[in-house]
């Protein structure tokens, strides 16, 4: 099942200097059981570290359950997520002159990374972002964008 979480802050989130303003999709795919554990988590409800970082949205304005579309290439060059009349982002991988061909610029525990620690972070940059929903409306281009893997487990 696919999350996308719309957002915005001033300052630093992971030092305590502000707190997130939030709403998020979730994957209307999801049957009535799913439905309430991916509420619980998000909400912060279930523990882990989805609570810590619940513990950083001052203002969490819904969650809705909505169709979700997202893409990656197997190569991680490019990925994209589409949310029929709300949401378009799509983003390319960073690269650079010393960048290997066909390598991704990545960091490995990247500081802040809202899905916990141990993660590879691939850094990209948009070339298409269009939001609409809970207040957070954005458009334009050349955003920063990074695809984050996560697998959260917990109790049955």
């Amino acid at each position: 099942l696919t999350p996308v979480a719309l957002g915005e802050f001033e300052g630093n989130l992971w030092a305590g200097e502000a707190k997130a303003v939030m709403g998020m999709y979730l994957d209307e795919q999801a049957n009535e059981r799913q439905r309430e554990a991916l509420q619980m988590i998000f909400g912060g409800q279930a523990g882990g570290w989805p609570a810590g970082f619940a513990a950083n949205v001052g203002e969490m304005r819904g969650m809705e359950f909505v169709p979700i579309t997202f893409e990656m290439a197997g190569d991680l060059s490019t990925w994209r997520v589409d949310i029929p009349g709300l949401v378009v982002g799509h983003a390319e991988a960073l690269s650079g002159p010393t960048t290997p061909p066909g390598k991704r610029v990545q960091t490995i525990n990247p500081p802040g990374s809202e899905v916990g620690p141990g993660q590879v972070a691939t850094w990209g940059r948009s070339v298409e972002v269009s939001t609409k929903g809970f207040g957070l409306d954005w458009t334009g281009t050349a955003r920063s964008s990074k695809h984050i893997p996560f697998d959260w487990t917990g109790p049955n």
